[in-house]
């Protein structure tokens, strides 16, 4: 699938949208809305997004390149490619790529997504380097993408505090739901891409990477619920995300110095290509960010969501979840618009409500698909997607409907 297409219909589907409301409803203020809408993510691709993005991808360019120097993301590297090499077979054992993705996999599991972003762009690039059809991804490039956009992570600790912000009894009382339903995104993720690939996952090394990864969220989330307060769970997990940034980055300027690496140096070599990087995705950005934005203003959404309570409705199914799916549907286009979103019905229905929990779960549950698409693949130039929108929207709807399984068990 090309960019060309999704890109083209999201304006024409919105488009036609906006005429029916007009034509049908009589709201006169919609394209004025839509137009509105354009400029004002048109400024915030560039203001809010790639210029801040400038100034993270700078440090932590320069922060990676300490680490490549002082031989640290090469170890990093060994240790996993005897999993990665399965999940990846087309990347060498032992080459740069795999530690860049190892440092991004691991800073989206701690939640820190000022650090995840670098990291997996430093990744793409590494993998564009072995690709060997520049315009469309490789399959390794998907993999890693759908994997990044499942949104795997231990401790959802922004939707806590949002919940907390927002008065709710218990912030955290969404934690092991959201751990639940991204782990299964996740899975469903690696499922779909590895039968794209026609990987097996049924050996040894996989299976036992996989299990020892359950065993450690498993493990992780038994012992945050049976020796923290709830009231502790939030303030562990700020306090654990940062220290371990803290000791990799000690950890890096350590060894480099043990090297005799000339730490400085190597950092500003690194950081020169914060800048570049950053200019080079504005236009997909931007590009991305707007065709959403029509889909958005034009009540597309809405449709959907009156189309699927008349389904649940005639099937008979227990409707109650439905006023959350706006937050679920928004999640894989734009992550500030779901999270208003997620923020609209805390405050509507009560950050204790069903609803309201929910909507925080659909927000923990994944991660935004196409954003990351024309982000990633953007910076490195990449204008066909082939099935990686496909595998990452199946990852996606994987977390919805887990999501809203859980959510029954937990809070209905």
């Amino acid at each position: 699938m090309s960019l060309n297409y999704i890109w083209s219909g999201f304006f024409l589907v919105g488009f036609a949208a906006a005429l029916a409301q007009w034509l049908l409803m009589g709201d006169t203020e919609i394209f004025k809305r839509i137009i509105e809408g354009t400029f004002d993510s048109a400024r915030l691709g560039v203001m809010d997004i790639a210029l801040p993005l400038a100034g993270v991808m700078t440090l932590w360019l320069g922060i990676m390149n300490i680490g490549e120097k002082a031989g640290i993301v090469n170890l990093l590297a060994r240790v996993i490619s005897p999993f990665f090499s399965r999940i990846f077979p087309e990347v060498p054992k032992n080459h740069p790529a795999t530690g860049h993705m190892v440092m991004n996999f691991s800073a989206n599991l701690l939640g820190l997504d000022n650090a995840a972003t670098p990291f997996g762009l430093k990744a793409m690039e590494s993998l564009q380097t072995l690709n060997s059809n520049k315009d469309e991804p490789s399959n390794a490039q998907i993999m890693f993408l759908v994997l990044h956009t499942s949104g795997l992570t231990l401790i959802p600790v922004a939707i806590m505090a949002q919940r907390a912000i927002q008065g709710a009894h218990d912030p955290s009382d969404i934690f092991i739901p959201c751990m639940i339903a991204t782990y299964v995104a996740t899975m469903a993720g690696i499922i779909g891409v590895a039968i794209r690939q026609r990987i097996n996952l049924f050996n040894g090394v996989v299976m036992g990477w996989l299990g020892g990864i359950t065993a450690f969220i498993g493990a992780t989330v038994w012992y945050f619920t049976q020796y923290l307060a709830r009231s502790e769970i939030e303030q562990v997990s700020k306090v654990v995300s940062n220290l371990v940034l803290i000791v990799v980055i000690a950890a890096f300027i350590i060894a480099a110095l043990w090297k005799k690496v000339n730490v400085y140096e190597a950092f500003i070599e690194g950081a020169k290509g914060g800048i570049q990087t950053s200019i080079t995705i504005i236009p997909y950005l931007v590009g991305m960010l707007v065709a959403i934005s029509v889909i958005r203003n034009a009540g597309v959404l809405g449709f959907v969501i009156n189309g699927l309570d008349w389904v649940v409705t005639q099937l008979g199914w227990n409707a109650d979840f439905v006023p959350s799916l706006p937050t679920a549907l928004m999640k894989p286009l734009s992550s500030s618009a779901s999270k208003a979103l997620m923020i609209d019905a805390m405050k509507t229905y009560g950050p204790d409500s069903f609803i309201g929990r929910l909507t925080c779960v659909f927000q923990g549950s994944a991660d935004t698909t196409f954003y990351i698409v024309a982000l990633y693949f953007g910076s490195v130039g990449i204008r066909k997607t082939r099935y990686a929108i496909s595998c990452g929207l199946i990852a996606d709807f994987a977390g919805v409907v887990a999501a809203i399984l859980v959510s029954y068990a937990f809070f209905h």
